[in-house]
């Protein structure tokens, strides 16, 4: 099967080569995409023959910058900062992600697919940023060897080898043993972040901020992907 190159510097942000690091591509013209991979590719001899391989990484990181630095699609109202109403060390902090984890057992079931593997997902990529997202529980007690990460968005091989980097349990446990937040809520949130942008704002976002406030959160950590 044939791949123009728009088509292969797309694939990089929800499609067949997800892949968070490279994800800015699709922002990019094909010219602006062929001079990157050009200069990458001469870095990459440089690096070879060197031992050097700074370079490499910067010159990604530069091309994230510029890419990131352009208009983006989605326009969202400003509001005013709201101050916590008590000092941190006293307030009620909840964790939110949409990292797409879930406990071992507690599968979402995504289109009613029981053990959808991350390479479907992937693969389904366009029916998700269609779908409603589905909000999951997590014991914020629960081992890591019982979570479980799900997302056609982004490479989840690093939450799967530390589900810290986006699933932060372990430290806000430690925070609040440590007295710098007042207490860290009994349960964390979690759904798929690649999915209807315009039922997240309108619909289901609003029903749960309404839900964690209910819940008696002061103010939450929110890790998005």
């Amino acid at each position: 099967m044939s791949e123009t190159f728009e088509e292969f510097k797309n694939s990089f942000s929800y499609g067949s080569r997800a892949d968070m690091n490279f994800k800015f591509l699709k922002s990019l013209s094909p010219e602006e995409a062929a001079d990157f991979f050009q200069q990458l590719l001469w870095k990459l001899a440089d690096a070879y023959d060197s031992g050097n391989w700074t370079p490499v990484v910067e010159h990604v990181q530069q091309w994230q910058a510029k890419a990131y630095a352009g208009p983006t699609t989605w326009q969202y109202e400003e509001r005013p900062l709201t101050p916590l109403a008590k000092p941190l060390s006293e307030a009620h902090i909840g964790l939110i992600t949409s990292t797409g984890h879930f406990v071992e057992g507690q599968d979402p079931q995504p289109f009613g697919v029981a053990d959808m593997t991350q390479e479907e997902a992937i693969r389904r990529i366009d029916e998700f940023l269609r779908a409603e997202p589905t909000l999951t529980e997590i014991p914020v007690e629960t081992p890591r060897e019982k979570l479980r990460a799900r997302h056609g968005g982004y490479d989840v091989r690093g939450v799967q080898a530390d589900p810290n980097v986006a699933l932060p349990l372990e430290r806000l446990r430690e925070l609040e043993a440590e007295g710098v937040i007042g207490s860290f809520h009994p349960v964390a949130w979690s759904f798929v972040g690649a999915c209807s942008q315009m039922r997240l704002l309108r619909r289901t976002g609003p029903a749960w901020v309404q839900m964690w406030k209910e819940a008696g959160l002061d103010a939450a950590v929110l890790v998005p992907v």
